[in-house]
C-alpha cells in the first residue's frame, strides 16, 4: 500500500467525458447524463484499499443525504483487476448491493477515465460546479486508517454547502486526499 495524495492540478478544468458500465447493473452510463445540473462529485475508488473502506459507510450516507439537495455522486473504479481481484465488477456489485449505494459505481477497465481526470489514489475526489468545472480536488475529511479522527466528510461537506448556497469555492485550504495508489496495468 502506496500512500498516495491527489494530484495536484490547477483548479477550473472541465471534467473529462466518458462512456461506463456500471457493475451493479450492467448498462453503460455517460457522464453527460450523470452531470446534468450539479454540483458533481466524481470519486476514484476501489473495494479493497484501506482508506476508502474506513470513510466508505459514512460516504454512502453522505452521498444519499446531500444527493436529495441536488447533488450527482458518482463514484468509479479503475484498478487492475488482474492483480487486485477484490475490485472486480462482480465484487463491486456485491459491495454496492450491501452498502446500498445510491449512486453509480462505474468500472473504468482501460483505465483512461482515471488517467483524463489525473486520478492518483483511492479514494481520490474531485467536485464540479453546474458548469462541470472542477472547483475541489482534496479530502473527504481528516480521517485515515488508524489515526482517531471521526469520520464525517467535513471537507467535502463544506464544498458542496458553498456551492448549493451559490457561493465560490475558495483555492485556498484544500487538502489533498490521501490513499492507496491507483493499480495501474503493467505497460
Amino acid at each position: 500500500m502506496a500512500r498516495t495524495p491527489t494530484t495536484s492540478i490547477p483548479l477550473g478544468f472541465e471534467a473529462p467525458a466518458f462512456a461506463l458500465p456500471d457493475a451493479v447493473t450492467g448498462t453503460v452510463k455517460h457522464s453527460v447524463d450523470l452531470m446534468v445540473g450539479g454540483p458533481i462529485v466524481v470519486v476514484f475508488m476501489c473495494n479493497h484499499c484501506p482508506f476508502v473502506v474506513h470513510i466508505l459507510p459514512e460516504f454512502v450516507a453522505f452521498a444519499g443525504e446531500y444527493m436529495t439537495r441536488g447533488v450527482k455522486v458518482v463514484a468509479i473504479s479503475s484498478n487492475d483487476v488482474d492483480g487486485y481481484p477484490m475490485d472486480s465488477p462482480d465484487l463491486m456489485k456485491a459491495l454496492a448491493e450491501e452498502l446500498n449505494f445510491g449512486f453509480p459505481y462505474l468500472y473504468d477497465e482501460s483505465q483512461e477515465v482515471a488517467r483524463a481526470y489525473e486520478a492518483a489514489c483511492t479514494p481520490d475526489f474531485s467536485v464540479f460546479d453546474a458548469d462541470r468545472k472542477c472547483v475541489y480536488r482534496g479530502q473527504f475529511d481528516g480521517a485515515r486508517p488508524g489515526n482517531d479522527a471521526p469520520v464525517t466528510g467535513a471537507d467535502i461537506r463544506r464544498v458542496l454547502d458553498q456551492l448549493l448556497a451559490g457561493e465560490a469555492v475558495p483555492e485556498e485550504g484544500q487538502i489533498p486526499s490521501l490513499g492507496c495508489n491507483i493499480k495501474w496495468k503493467p505497460e
